[in-house]
């Protein structure tokens, strides 16, 4: 595959993930969520379309930093626990705003989370670079559980 290749193939599959995920509960986002009882913390809601933007980029650069390395069993690990961690990414919003089961997302926030340390640790045997792009990802779901945590205990 040409570099250029694997570059928007990084990019664009955290990006169409998240896509997909927003289009499919952009509905609930404006008629549901606006309805919850949220912590005096809850930033406002256009905040949260820019912020999810840069990190999905920030995870396709680390995907393609990893993807560009020689093909060892650590790469193999660290592409197979990024796509483990997308999939607890993608299914959170699902869960929360499509099917309202905040408890529930609640529970695969906390496993996306722990998928978000794993990939880190993992990255750091493959590329140091990618390993450290994902320290703000971390940041933003360590936020965003408090956030989906408060809301359930207020709902």
């Amino acid at each position: 595959m040409k570099k250029w290749q694997l570059i928007l193939l990084s990019l664009a599959l955290p990006l169409v993930a998240g896509s997909v995920a927003g289009i499919v509960t952009s509905q609930n986002v404006r008629d549901w969520y606006p309805l919850l009882n949220k912590p005096s913390f809850t930033p406002p809601n256009i905040l949260f379309g820019p912020v999810w933007t840069v990190l999905y980029i920030i995870m396709g650069i680390s995907l393609y930093l990893i993807l560009r390395e020689p093909p060892i069993a650590a790469r193999k690990k660290a592409v197979i626990i990024f796509g483990v961690q997308l999939f607890f990414n993608f299914w959170w919003s699902i869960i929360f705003f499509q099917f309202h089961l905040i408890g529930w997302a609640l529970i695969d926030i906390v496993l996306l989370w722990i998928c978000i340390l794993w990939m880190i640790r993992q990255f750091y045997r493959v590329s140091d670079w990618a390993a450290n792009l994902q320290w703000p990802y971390l940041a933003w779901v360590s936020f965003a559980t408090a956030l989906n945590a408060s809301v359930w205990y207020l709902n």
